[in-house]
């Protein structure tokens, strides 16, 4: 038996390792050429303390220097000593390049390219030896452009263990990756991605939970909904996602498509043009209701243009509601992390 450990580092660099039964996660990572900060080995010194975002495992033999109580009840854990018993999520405290080790590399060819509305384009890519691609819903990577030297980060709308990679791209008039996409690009054309990255991804959900998108901020939520289809989850989700004009809206039955498959999942759209035809009309925090708040025991996930996210962080405050954990990620058409 093995599982699968997501090393999430503090420069947004994501490696996955396999971890056979038994083994400290310091051990699987050093046998795959990862180098955990450690200086003991034995539980005593506490530089390999790490957090875990999701899983279980055996924590080991420690001493309280190295570890408190408290923090092991939090979820902090040392790597020399735990041994996973599922699958796990941790973040690491050093830097990719200090564990020597960096973003991989991905070939992947032209599928499919819609021009979902004015502003919206899809995306599709066929990964070669796409069983290498792992990463986190919620996870970015870089795509380079051919024929330039930049490349744009885009968020996966598709889950994890997908065959075929998909992507919401903002059109963007002159924009480097949109000028592509709607003039150039066809059918078998090779792209590169590098990733994953982020730390913006779905965590264990221990509690309620408020997903908030803008425009092509849905492109993560699609891809953790599609991780939740797959899994399950006992808490209720709600999804509020919002655009500017009725065109920007996209992917709405593939939402719909995920209140079937998904027990306690709603989601509701609303448009802030005020000429709109659409039911709901405004921005997103027009539409949350006191049991989406849930009196601030919920995790929020929040994705979306700059405005949009500082909208947001002002209603809670506010509202005067602290969430248990909040989750953000903000883009522009050519920033890191854009969705």
């Amino acid at each position: 038996m093995s599982y699968n450990i997501a090393l999430n580092f503090e420069d947004g660099v994501t490696r996955f390792i396999e971890s056979n039964a038994g083994e400290t996660v310091a051990d699987a990572a050093y046998r795959q050429g990862i180098n955990i900060p450690l200086d003991c080995r034995d539980g005593a010194c506490g530089t390999c303390k790490s957090f875990c975002e999701s899983g279980r495992y055996d924590g080991g033999s420690y001493i309280e220097d190295a570890l408190t109580d408290e923090e092991a009840e939090e979820g902090f854990c040392l790597t020399c000593q735990m041994k996973p018993q599922t699958d796990l999520v941790l973040r690491i405290d050093a830097s990719s390049e200090v564990c020597k080790t960096q973003v991989t590399d991905f070939k992947s060819e032209v599928l499919g390219i819609e021009q979902l509305s004015d502003s919206t384009i899809s995306l599709s890519l066929k990964v070669e030896d796409a069983g290498r691609l792992h990463f986190l819903p919620g996870q970015y990577v870089k795509i380079q452009v051919p024929g330039e030297l930049d490349s744009r980060s885009y968020s996966f709308s598709s889950p994890p263990g997908s065959d075929i990679a998909t992507f919401l791209i903002r059109n963007v008039p002159g924009g480097m990756m949109s000028g592509y996409l709607t003039e150039r690009a066809k059918p078998g054309d090779t792209l590169t991605l590098k990733g994953p990255l982020g730390s913006f991804y779905l965590r264990d959900t221990k509690r309620p939970v408020l997903m908030l998108a803008g425009g092509t901020g849905l492109a993560p939520f699609l891809s953790m909904l599609g991780k939740v289809a797959e899994t399950g989850c006992e808490q209720p989700i709600h999804l509020v996602y919002g655009v500017t004009t009725d065109g920007d809206l996209v992917e709405v039955e593939t939402i719909a498509e995920y209140v079937k498959k998904i027990r306690n999942f709603t989601f509701a759209t609303c448009v802030a043009d005020k000429g709109s035809n659409h039911p709901l009309k405004g921005y997103v925090t027009h539409h949350l209701e006191a049991k989406h708040l849930n009196a601030g025991d919920v995790d929020v996930y929040l994705c979306g243009p700059p405005p949009m996210v500082e909208a947001v962080r002002t209603f809670f405050r506010d509202q005067g509601v602290n969430p248990v954990n909040f989750h953000y990620e903000k883009f522009t058409p050519s920033e890191v992390g854009a969705s």
